[in-house]
């Protein structure tokens, strides 16, 4: 049965107000690094049960009167199109997306910065594009030894030689279509040019994980490393803040690294640093929202061992490293956990081996399973798709959905016309084929209506299933993981 763990209102009161606090405390502008997922944190929804993924932007909504949002992308991303692993976009058309995103909801959009800019070709086709659109572009560029020539850095041949990016609101969001894009360079050049100009600004950090607050092996870190195992990300006890404050603090690998640096650049723009850890930098407030600590727990543990799953089937199609799988198995001991916590890994192995065929097991957010096996005419998604819509709307297993009459003509068209060498229905065929039975059939209706009810289910396939299949759980808000094997022994698999 699915939990609560998480108040999200109350996070964002505590969040809006410290992020308040924090711009009163630098004498009325703060630079706020943000890091991870500003729409869409699906991960932080799936380990911290009641966080809405949307969170982060109704928290900006709060304060949207004295932000602006800046949008960091390094020009060497834009050269090599590095594409973001989860959308499949390149970072610049994601750039295009999050100003839409924003502009949407009504958050204004500043600018956009170039970080690492040297006049790279399609850094300038993307730099006019954007111009061409009425957005304004400033470039910033590589420094030499950087991040650890201080002397040259901190001066008009360093940050000084960034262009100084225009900003009018109190709180400046500093984003990025992903890690290494250059946002906290952004804001140590911008402290640079503002104490010049003789304005008080500060710079805070805004990461949701690792969650500062709760305990280093709490699952909910561990959770974090889990989904950062390409990364190497490793929380660690905050020595800084333990020194200074002999307060136990959780923070991760890099962000521990490179704070004498970064104390030492704060050093030398403000003549002395602001913060004495990299806890004190962030501005998290998520661990105070908790509400319900064994439901997150519990939360994290699952999504340990879907991330698991999710790092052996990309080292079974050679996206990933033996190693990272290794970090997970070791995450996995460590909570004294295996994959039998998922209860539909055992309900879709179960009925793989009693059909000898592929076979998916969803398990419904209210705790009852369904399974669907591979027939002629559908595939074991589709199957279990199906039955899953008959059983959340009570309706007869017996019961027909969709006529074989109707799904035999779409198989001729698939195989006989479009190419396809499976005539198997997808779950995306399957579901347009039910809406148009839904039109004249109340029964096809009422299964159509129960699609809502599957989001926060959980699905567990015997085989490695199609991006489609796997896009329509997603978008369903099932939460699907498959064994590390394929259905055929065919090199190509789509």
């Amino acid at each position: 049965m699915f939990k609560i763990g998480f108040d999200n209102d109350k996070y964002i009161k505590l969040q809006s107000e410290k992020i308040r606090e924090r711009i009163d405390h630098f004498g009325g502008k703060l630079y706020l690094e943000f890091g991870g997922k500003l729409f869409d944190d699906f991960h932080a929804s799936r380990v911290l049960p009641g966080f809405a993924p949307d969170s982060k932007v109704r928290m900006l909504m709060e304060l949207r009167d004295e932000a602006e949002i800046v949008i960091v992308i390094s020009a060497d991303a834009i050269e090599k199109n590095k594409r973001r692993g989860d959308l499949g976009i390149t970072y610049d058309l994601d750039v295009l997306r999050l100003i839409d995103a924003f502009r949407g909801i009504g958050l204004y959009v500043g600018s956009v910065v170039l970080t690492q800019y040297r006049a790279q070709h399609n850094a300038e086709r993307f730099a006019k594009k954007l111009q061409a659109l009425g957005i304004d572009v400033y470039h910033h560029y590589p420094i030499r030894d950087y991040p650890y020539n201080i002397p040259l850095i901190v001066s008009d041949e360093g940050y000084g030689k960034n262009e100084y990016i225009k900003t009018s609101r109190s709180l400046v969001v500093v984003t990025a279509p992903g890690p290494g894009s250059g946002k906290m360079a952004t804001c140590l050049s911008q402290l640079y040019h503002e104490q010049k100009r003789g304005v008080a600004a500060g710079y805070a950090k805004f990461e949701t994980f690792p969650i500062w607050n709760l305990p280093l092996k709490h699952p909910v870190n561990l959770a974090y490393e889990a989904a950062t195992a390409d990364l190497d990300d490793v929380n660690m006890i905050d020595p800084f803040h333990l020194e200074a404050y002999g307060e136990t603090t959780v923070n991760y690998n890099r962000d521990i690294e490179i704070f004498p640096v970064l104390q030492a650049m704060l050093n030398k723009i403000y003549n002395s640093c602001p913060y004495k850890s990299p806890t004190d930098m962030g501005v998290n407030m998520a661990g105070y929202a908790i509400s319900d600590d064994e439901v997150c727990r519990e939360a994290s543990k699952q999504e340990i061992v879907r991330r698991y799953y999710a790092t052996c089937c990309a080292q079974r199609q050679s996206m990933a490293e033996t190693a990272e799988v290794y970090r997970l198995e070791m995450l996995m001991n460590s909570l004294g956990i295996s994959s039998e916590i998922r209860g539909c890994v055992a309900a879709a192995l179960s009925t793989a081996e009693r059909t000898e065929g592929p076979s998916v097991a969803i398990e419904l957010p209210d705790g009852r399973m369904v399974t669907g096996k591979t027939s002629s005419l559908l595939g074991a998604s589709s199957a279990a798709l199906l039955n899953a819509l008959k059983v959340l709307g009570g309706i007869d297993d017996n019961i027909h959905l969709i006529s074989p009459s109707i799904i035999e003509p779409i198989q001729k068209l698939k195989t006989g016309h479009m190419g396809n060498h499976n005539p198997r229905l997808h779950t995306d065929e399957i579901l347009i084929a039910l809406s148009i039975c839904a039109v004249t059939d109340p029964t096809a209706a009422r299964a159509l209506a129960q699609l809502e009810g599957l989001r926060g289910g959980e699905a567990h396939s015997t085989v490695i299933l199609s991006s489609v299949d796997a896009g329509v759980f997603k978008k369903l808000g099932v939460n699907l993981t498959c064994e590390p094997v394929y259905q055929t022994k065919k090199l190509y698999h789509k």
